[in-house]
């Protein structure tokens, strides 16, 4: 069974459509512009702010939908609608009885996992800024960071084994900076007793339980005001040599 978590922005009528001719069930929030003319009081009542609605294929195809996939959308698709932890959702968990609002609004709550792992795919390893300068290297620069991903992903869940844990317990930037240190320490040391004894390390510290966390998506730290070397460095020397720094910047 394949679940689909999403913000409000994916909560359009084709792609609820494609999810359930792929057989994939979909949970995201509401729209804005419907969050505001959600009506309770209509369609076939669940419980206290829980229904199920009918929603109408659009008359207008929108841009980004070809015409056979308009064509070959039913004319009406039935779907859950629930309030449930200051939020709307839109789901195609349509029985309330194998799918309470609860289990809905704990799945929901667990979204912000999906933007952690993305961060440990791009940021954390370093992905976030290519050294290549071709679109050929770029790529296999690329596939080296999820190469070393997917290692230190085997590693968490060999860890998790070992301690009885789940994966998600563990933290992968933890278990990034103990593999790195662990090669500088022991490089070509792979014997079982010692991966055990990395595999306890990486077991030790684990991610709390943070339900409901928001960050704000700001920095700390202001970036200096220095203006981006685009020249070669040998070059900007021999100007500084010749010419001296240049003024502060205000």
């Amino acid at each position: 069974m394949f679940i689909l978590l999403g913000y409000a922005f994916y909560t359009t009528y084709f792609l609820l459509c494609d999810l359930q001719k792929r057989g994939v069930d979909g949970v995201f929030e509401q729209h804005g512009s419907r969050r505001r003319s959600a009506d309770f009081r209509r369609g076939q009542r669940l419980g206290p702010r829980d229904h199920l609605i009918k929603l109408q294929k659009p008359k207008k195809k929108p841009d980004w939908t070809s015409q056979s996939e308009y064509d070959q959308a039913p004319g009406s698709l039935e779907v859950r609608e629930l309030y449930t932890g200051g939020k709307i959702l839109v789901t195609t968990l349509l029985f309330p009885k194998d799918t309470s609002k609860a289990a809905l609004k704990k799945l929901y709550r667990d979204h912000w996992n999906v933007e952690l792992d993305l961060r440990n795919i791009k940021t954390t390893p370093g992905m976030d800024m290519l050294t290549c300068r071709t679109p050929a290297m770029a790529e296999k620069e690329i596939w080296v960071y999820l190469l070393a991903y997917n290692l230190i992903r085997i590693l968490m869940a060999q860890a998790a084994l070992l301690a009885d844990l789940l994966p998600r317990q563990l933290s992968f930037k933890h278990t990034l900076q103990l593999w790195i240190s662990w090669r500088q320490i022991n490089p070509g040391s792979d014997g079982d007793e010692k991966l055990t004894g990395l595999f306890i390390l990486i077991a030790q510290q684990r991610v709390g339980k943070r339900p409901g966390r928001i960050e704000p998506r700001e920095v700390k730290r202001r970036p200096k005001p220095f203006p981006l070397l685009i020249r070669p460095r040998q070059i900007a020397r021999e100007e500084i040599r010749k010419n001296g720094y240049p003024k502060k910047l205000k």
